[in-house]
């Protein structure tokens, strides 16, 4: 009668893409990078409402 459950493992998944941009364009090369987020950021893409349509990356 073990009430806890065991620990699971989290899978790094994708949080959001920018889809408009995969239609458009042709990409060559994917590039990883981190964001530093506030609060009220992470609190929206952990609940998935995460929106691309007007961003851009300065490489």
């Amino acid at each position: 009668m073990n009430s806890k459950k065991p620990p699971t493992a989290t899978v790094p998944r994708t949080i959001a893409e920018n889809r408009k941009a995969r239609h458009d364009y042709f990409i060559e090369e994917q590039l990883e990078a981190g964001l530093s987020l506030e609060g009220w950021e992470v609190k929206s893409l952990r609940a998935a409402r995460a929106n691309l349509k007007e961003s851009y990356a300065i490489v």
